[in-house]
Formats: C-alpha cells, structure tokens, sequence
C-alpha cells in the first residue's frame, strides 16, 4: 500500500513471533514483574549511574500524547540535597499522618504501616524525581498526567529488571522539589528512591488483584 505523508514516516515491520514463542515470553516477562516490591529499606551500597541512564532511556521509548514526551527526571546522588528533601518531604508527611482529617486515607495505608518517617530518602544511594511538563517551549502539552505514568511505569520495570528496587513516594504536596531541584514551571510527579533492597528488607505480605478481578471479555 502506498500512503502519502506530508509528515517523515518511516516503515515499521518488527518481527512477528510464532504463537509458542509469545505467550512464552509474556510468561516470563509476567513472572519477571511479578517479583516487583515497592521497597523502603535500602542498602547504601552505590548504584553506577548508568543504571539510572538507562532505566530513563527505558522511560523515554514509552508512548505519549502527540509524542510531547512532557516529562523530566532529575536524579541526585547528592547527600547535603538529598538530606533537604528528606526534611521537605517528612514535613508534609507530618501534616498529613498528625494534622490532615483524612481517617479513610490513614485506614487504607493501615496495613502498610507507613509513618512520617522517610529514611529511604537519605539511604538509598540516588533520587531520582519525575516532573511532569505541563508546558514545553511556550506551549501546552496534551494528556500529560497519563504520558508522565506511562514513562514511570517503564522506568520502573526498568530498575527491577536490572535488580534495583524502588518506591512510588508522592508526599503531599511536592511543590518543595520543583523549589529545591530548580525546576519552576514543572510539576513534580513521584519522588522515586533508587537502590538495592536492603540485607534485612522486609515488604508487606500482600496478594495482588487475580486475573478474572482485573480483566473482563466483553
């Protein structure tokens, strides 16, 4: 078929996998994932940055609105830094277990038996910090909430393929980052630890949604 453009296109022909060989890596890459925790106590044992340059470049081939790629991650390794973001952040975590009147929130996180303390943020040996871009050059972006989540979701898969760990941490607010990290005019959008689970890591015994809760055929 021949088309006419009046914008570069390029073919797209990957390879088409035999019906065995597919389902047999969607098992494996299903199993991969399926070992995925969310960690909170880190080993301080040094992660090369070319781990988290290529857990980005991961983050970068994710789909997004009108290919904007509307998003921006600063990683720190910085101990004085990380130390003020720590401070930052268990301030607003403070208000929100002590101060906020949010009692269905708190019983929801109940089980996870999380607290106003983040220790995570100065232990794990890099932070790495996803802004979403509302605005790029002067203009608006499109669908940039779920183009944002989309990049984390494959940074995320990224780190745990390579061994590391990490955490979705969303204090609220998180307007300190964009002060702290010099990005005015750019949303921060999670705070993510970045290491290896600590010797003595534990995570919360918790069973995930089966397959016949999460997907109807219609």
């Amino acid at each position: 078929m021949t088309r006419t453009h009046r914008h570069p296109f390029i073919p797209y022909t990957p390879p088409r996998l035999p019906v065995e060989e597919s389902l047999k890596r969607g098992k494996a890459f299903h199993e991969l994932l399926d070992g995925r925790r969310s960690v909170r106590w880190f080993s301080p044992d040094p992660v090369p940055v070319e781990a988290i340059e290529l857990a980005v470049q991961a983050a970068n081939t994710a789909p997004s609105g009108a290919h904007q790629q509307p998003w921006r991650f600063v990683a720190t390794q910085n101990p004085e830094l990380k130390q003020q973001i720590r401070e930052a952040a268990e301030q607003e975590e403070r208000r929100f277990y002590h101060e906020r009147d949010v009692p269905d929130w708190h019983a929801a996180l109940a089980h996870l038996e999380t607290d106003a303390t983040k220790e995570f943020l100065t232990t794990a040996p890099w932070l790495v910090i996803a802004f979403a871009q509302k605005q790029q050059n002067g203009r608006k972006t499109y669908y940039t909430n779920e183009s944002a989540g989309i990049a984390c979701g494959f940074f995320i898969a990224a780190l745990h393929h390579m061994g590391l760990a990490t955490l979705t941490h969303t204090p609220n607010p998180m307007t300190f980052l964009s002060d702290l990290l010099g990005r005015p005019g750019e949303r921060p959008y999670i705070l993510f630890p970045v290491g290896y689970p600590a010797a003595d890591c534990e995570v919360p015994d918790l069973r995930r949604k089966p397959l016949d809760e999460a997907l109807t055929l219609a």
